[in-house]
């Protein structure tokens, strides 16, 4: 029996966000049994089925405890852009609000949620050739030679990027080749925020208790399959350039694979780079998902069953409040 303050008429949106290893997914599938929720994934990783381990996907128990959507729906042989995600996630959103069940959109991709709330400029979709060769490009010369390409045509742009952001400078460089225009204008087009009420609620655990629910993760990852996951990821012989291949683990456990480092090694790298990516999230998150927002709901804290009452009382409050 869910206790849910009818969110249908309201078309009310859970958002939940955090760095890694949080407990974002484990709230977010507490607040689903207690509110009648569907979970919806906002992570730009969880979405590639190749992997599970490595991304912490939700396993069987949180799978039976509540419905969950967009986990593991794409191939890692494309890349998921915000706008695709939002389209997706979009969908998902608007069939559970037609089932009377509550969206509860969490991941800690802060883009993705900041682009579901605020809307996308309409940059249309890339052709596959042309984001192909621009990866090809990147691959072959380097962001430094990408970079110096853009600000030939695009100085706006090569202006605004880092020379090494080869991520970025090739989707600023693919924008400019399939339209003819400059991503900065596309960017500048008024975006048209999503047609919701939003509850936002934001995890932000001391930083010594992240990175060691950090560290605790990535050794329960190597003990769940981790470097098979990653073997049979290689097996795949997908462009290095690919999101998936970037993924947190990914490189170090596959350099490990190949010979060039030991297994300690290879972790210890691996737990560098969780720590510095959560980090980052961390900063992002504060400054633009919190930011002067009083509506945020920020709990200082690792998730765990003993904040649920105070949380769920706080949530209830607000989706049993008329918005204004």
């Amino acid at each position: 029996m869910t206790d849910t303050p009818d969110a249908n008429d309201r078309r009310t949106v859970v958002m939940i966000a955090g760095p890694t290893a949080s407990g974002k997914s484990a709230l977010a599938v507490a607040l689903a049994q207690r509110l009648g929720g569907v979970v919806i994934n906002a992570d730009s990783m969880q979405v590639y089925r190749e992997l599970s381990v490595l991304t912490a996907r939700p396993g069987a128990a949180d799978l039976a405890a509540a419905p969950h959507r967009l986990y593991g729906v794409l191939s890692g042989e494309s890349a998921c852009s915000v706008g695709r995600w939002r389209d997706l996630a979009m969908s998902e959103v608007n069939e559970a609000l037609a089932g009377d069940h509550l969206p509860i959109l969490t991941g800690g991709t802060g883009l993705y949620l900041r682009g579901f709330e605020q809307g996308l400029n309409a940059v249309p979709e890339i052709p596959a050739e042309i984001r192909a060769a621009t990866r090809v490009e990147l691959a072959r010369a380097g962001p430094a030679a990408l970079h110096e390409k853009l600000a030939v045509r695009d100085p706006l742009m090569a202006a605004r990027l880092a020379p090494n952001d080869g991520q970025r400078l090739a989707r600023a460089w693919e924008v400019l080749t399939a339209t003819g225009r400059s991503l900065a204008d596309w960017q500048a087009e008024r975006a048209v925020p999503a047609p919701f009420r939003f509850v936002k609620l934001c995890l932000l655990p001391p930083r010594e208790l992240l990175y060691a629910g950090c560290d605790r993760r990535l050794a329960a990852m190597l003990d769940n399959g981790a470097l098979t996951e990653v073997e049979s990821l290689l097996t795949l012989g997908l462009d290095p350039g690919l999101p998936v291949m970037k993924a947190l683990g990914v490189p170090e456990f596959a350099a490990h694979l190949a010979g060039e480092s030991d297994l300690e090694s290879a972790l210890a790298q691996a737990r560098q780079a969780t720590r510095r990516y959560a980090k980052r999230q961390m900063t992002w998150f504060r400054h633009q998902y919190v930011g002067n927002d009083p509506n945020v709901m920020v709990i200082e804290a690792q998730y765990s069953e003993s904040l649920m009452p105070e949380i769920f009382s706080k949530i209830r409050q607000i989706l049993l409040t008329k918005p204004g």
